[in-house]
């Protein structure tokens, strides 16, 4: 017998970080469930089967340029797959710890989870199409190696919509189009559509994360509270890649102060 479909956000996510199958992660929240008032629930690290365990680290991702090699273009797909899934837990993860977060807030986040699930499933139906599976590549638990990093900060949601809205996803307002190019350069058009999809969600997903930002940092805008909530290392340095994409940031609806901090933020040198 099927299990019964959650009837709470709560239950929800804790299914996406308790059950260790990838349908159980991957499956959509229902469109009725509800938001009662909840105390915060904590986890460390999500439940995976070993099919799809967290490993010590991933291969090099392959230049846009590879791409002609399946076995590049499958790197890729696994890696990119890989990066929704976290983002989708953690997504979760964040609903469960910060339970008084605003209402509206709290929905938005659910909508972008449910965006990760999509990219994931659709990453991984590529991946299909070339006869593999995420089980048979390298699963780095990066993001989720930062989560303590996230719970520690004085800043609490503030900070995680810094790391993965203003961070990493404005990260991939760069790499998605990068690897669209890349793939469609490489006669793989139904990859390319895929990246060019994601590619439009970051533009929305960078929008919410700075306009709740500023909602919840009253009289900073969008880089004065990036600059007092952002936790190391998710740094601006980091919100980029090597071609950088003004258009998309303003589509996002990003200050130019804040694209010119990113454009020419830089990699603090490290002391030895």
């Amino acid at each position: 017998m099927a299990d019964a479909a959650p009837s709470t956000l709560y239950a929800f996510c804790r299914g996406v970080l308790e059950r260790d199958d990838l349908t159980s992660k991957l499956t959509p929240p229902p469109a009725t469930l509800q938001d009662p008032p909840a105390e915060p629930y904590r986890i460390d690290a999500p439940a995976r089967a070993a099919e799809i365990a967290l490993t010590a680290g991933a291969d090099k991702l392959p230049r846009p340029s590879q791409l002609r090699d399946p076995h590049a273009r499958a790197g890729c797909l696994a890696r990119f797959a890989h990066h929704e899934l976290q983002a989708a837990e953690l997504f979760a993860w964040a609903l469960l710890r910060w339970p008084d977060m605003p209402k509206q807030l709290r929905r938005g986040l659910l909508d972008v989870l449910a965006d990760e699930q999509r990219h994931c499933r659709m990453y991984l139906d590529r991946l299909a199409a070339l006869g593999e599976t995420l089980a048979d590549h390298p699963r780095s638990g990066y993001f989720w190696r930062h989560a303590h990093t996230l719970a520690a900060a004085p800043g609490g949601p503030r900070a995680f919509l810094c790391a993965m809205g203003l961070t990493l996803e404005q990260a991939n307002l760069d790499f998605a189009p990068l690897y669209r190019d890349g793939f469609a350069a490489a006669g793989d058009a139904e990859s390319a559509a895929v990246c060019d999809a994601v590619h439009r969600d970051e533009i929305r997903h960078v929008r919410f994360a700075s306009t709740w930002l500023q909602q919840l940092s009253p009289g900073c805008d969008d880089l004065a509270a990036y600059l007092a909530s952002v936790p190391f290392p998710f740094a601006a340095n980091r919100a980029k890649g090597r071609r950088f994409d003004v258009a998309a940031r303003r589509d996002a609806g990003l200050s130019e102060a804040f694209i010119e901090h990113v454009r020419h933020a830089r990699s603090k040198p490290s002391v030895s």
